[in-house]
């Protein structure tokens, strides 16, 4: 009986139509933000370092 109840639980959770959207947006918007942010601050480094090791596996 417990394992049935259990289960009815999750499948109604699963089914929900309810979530935390606000959340992801945040959480999808400060990654962009943080990405975005390196960037434009690492752009040059993030690029030698990228052509160092694009040259180094094509010798």
């Amino acid at each position: 009986m417990r394992v049935g109840n259990w289960w009815q639980r999750i499948k109604a959770r699963l089914h929900s139509e309810q979530g935390d959207v606000p959340g992801w947006v945040l959480v999808t918007v400060m990654t962009a933000g943080l990405v975005t942010a390196l960037w434009v601050l690492a752009d040059g480094q993030l690029t030698s370092v990228l052509d160092r090791a694009i040259n180094s596996v094509s010798k």
